[in-house]
């Protein structure tokens, strides 16, 4: 039998502690026993154990149970995670409940029958696992969570545009109103909206981002509001949608400018009232959110040809922070490129390069139809491709060199780069709603988002 698990055993009882220590040794690889309870400090602080079995009565007299209860609490204290299983020849109903509510895992009596003590243990073991498994998981999510807001920990930029930016992510952080966040695509929206939950009151809260464009009727309900088991054909268990995982923290709506008029009742309707009602229920769910939206559609033009609720843009926005293309902050530019060039030659283990002035020439007047973003994957490409010490403008592949998006000739005939170079006139010629230039491509708008990353726009 593949034997594992760690018991600590205390009771002031050698033959208590000689017996359980002779069963318990065949089911678990180790089982150490003391009569002290002085020494369950140090015995705490060299080891850790699953499952800790605790007499409640270490005096000849007692039968209170007190004793127990204040070694609990100590073991407690030690370990908030400890499951703790307390062993009494004096038990009673209400000394059960009173163990529980101090946080043991379970109650047991002496004498104690073997196969009823084996479960017991068991029981508590399968809950030590579980709280090891979360207490990984959450180390885990912290660290990734760390890990991607440190490619955010700095927004940068020197010019006057982003100094503007940075004043107002500082006034609205610290308070709980709903900001929209309005810019071009590839203009650093998300981690603005990142920045402005990093310094909130929420900071050690969830961060939740979702793409509300890409979300279909049918699945909008689903993902944002949840579901129960039954409600529609693969609903074949309970789950909690966007908004109830988001609560007590921060839940960030991208493309909110995309939503059809009848989603946007539905996303009022939960704003309004603060609560949500899964897919097939019918009892609604408190929630607490600060919410941050995002869109890169001019609003106020919605509002007023009525494709947007002004209601709920009333809600969404009660600040607004508006991002400046690349293009009107070419500043920036040269301490973007320096940024990412030390963020791909780290990654790729390749040698720090310089950039000569004549490519830094190019790179500053440049248009960037792709803003940041699109700065970012050209750099991330010449890292790769690049063999010099020093970058030239001849290594800068910028397909649409220095003109704007609306007079790109499609000059090629390349499919990968004249599907780049539509995209982008489409993107163009509709100021950037992905809806509208999905449909004059004839593609899905799913589908113009898979190019516009592959193609880094």
């Amino acid at each position: 039998m593949n034997k594992s698990g760690k018991l600590l055993i205390i009771d002031d009882d050698e033959d208590i502690l000689f017996s359980a220590r002779l069963l318990l040794k065949q089911h678990y690889s180790i089982v150490r026993i003391e009569k002290d309870p002085g020494q369950i400090p140090s015995l705490l602080k060299s080891e850790h154990y699953d499952v800790i079995l605790l007499d409640m009565n270490f005096s000849g007299d007692a039968t209170s149970g007190t004793e127990g209860f204040i070694w609990l609490k100590k073991i407690l204290a030690t370990d908030p995670s400890a499951v703790v299983v307390l062993i009494t020849a004096y038990g009673n109903i209400e000394m059960a409940v009173k163990a529980i509510k101090e946080g043991a895992t379970d109650f047991a009596l002496k004498p104690w029958q073997n196969e009823k003590l084996l479960a017991t243990i068991s029981s508590a073991m399968k809950l030590s696992e579980s709280k090891q498994e979360i207490e990984e998981l959450l180390s885990k999510q912290k660290q990734l969570t760390n890990d991607l807001d440190s490619q955010f920990q700095e927004i940068i930029g020197v010019s006057d545009e982003m100094r503007r930016v940075f004043s107002t992510i500082q006034k609205v952080a610290a308070t709980d109103a709903n900001v929209l966040i309005v810019g071009e695509n590839g203009t650093g929206k998300e981690l603005v909206a990142r920045a402005i939950h990093r310094q909130s009151p929420r900071r050690e809260q969830i961060f939740l981002g979702v793409d509300v464009g890409s979300l279909s009727e049918s699945l909008f309900e689903s993902e944002l509001f949840g579901y129960v088991r039954g409600a529609f054909t693969d609903a074949k268990e309970d789950r909690a949608g966007r908004f109830e995982t988001a609560s007590g923290g921060t839940l960030f709506l991208d493309e909110i400018g995309n939503l059809t008029q009848n989603l946007q009742v539905k996303l009022l309707a939960v704003l309004q009232n603060r609560q949500v009602t899964r897919l097939g229920a019918n009892i609604p769910r408190q929630i607490d959110i600060r919410l941050l939206c995002a869109t890169n559609l001019p609003m106020e033009e919605l509002k007023s040809e009525r494709r947007f609720r002004q209601d709920l843009l009333y809600r969404v926005n009660t600040v607004e922070v508006q991002l400046p293309p690349l293009r009107n902050r070419r500043e920036d530019i040269p301490l973007l490129t320096d940024h990412f060039l030390k963020m791909y030659t780290r990654k790729y283990n390749k040698p720090m390069k310089q950039v000569s002035t004549e490519a830094m020439n190019k790179l500053s007047s440049y248009n960037w139809p792709g803003n940041v973003r699109e700065l970012q994957h050209t750099i991330e490409r010449v890292v790769i491709l690049s063999d010099s010490d020093t970058l030239t403008p001849s290594e800068l592949y910028l397909s649409s060199g220095e003109a704007g998006p609306e007079n790109i000739p499609l000059n090629t005939f390349q499919l990968d780069e004249a599907e780049k170079l539509l995209i982008i006139k489409a993107v163009s010629k509709h100021d950037g709603n992905l809806t509208r230039a999905a449909k004059e491509l004839g593609i899905t708008r799913a589908a113009l988002y898979r190019r516009l990353e592959k193609y880094g726009l």
